[in-house]
């Protein structure tokens, strides 16, 4: 199982479990491509499944790298090592 992390905007992530991590995926009407992963964290105190990173297609990287940041502080995920 993967576990997709959505970032929308600023402090605004959704979150699901899939099967897989396709390129590009849907999701309330946004298309979002896929940014990073699926990447297998490494071992911590519990078991992570592996985590795949989308943001809205139409964001350039340096748009995705500002927008990961601002949601790092309430997505576990985003700071685990890999």
């Amino acid at each position: 199982m993967i576990s997709i992390i959505y970032l929308v905007g600023p402090h605004v992530v959704k979150t699901e479990k899939r099967d897989e991590a396709p390129e590009l995926l849907e999701k309330d009407g946004i298309v979002f491509s896929l940014r990073g992963g699926p990447r297998q964290p490494k071992p911590t105190d519990r078991v992570w499944d592996s985590v795949a990173v989308y943001a809205p297609d139409e964001l350039t990287e340096e748009e995705f790298q500002d927008l990961y940041e601002l949601n790092r502080s309430q997505v576990p995920e985003l700071n685990l090592h890999y």
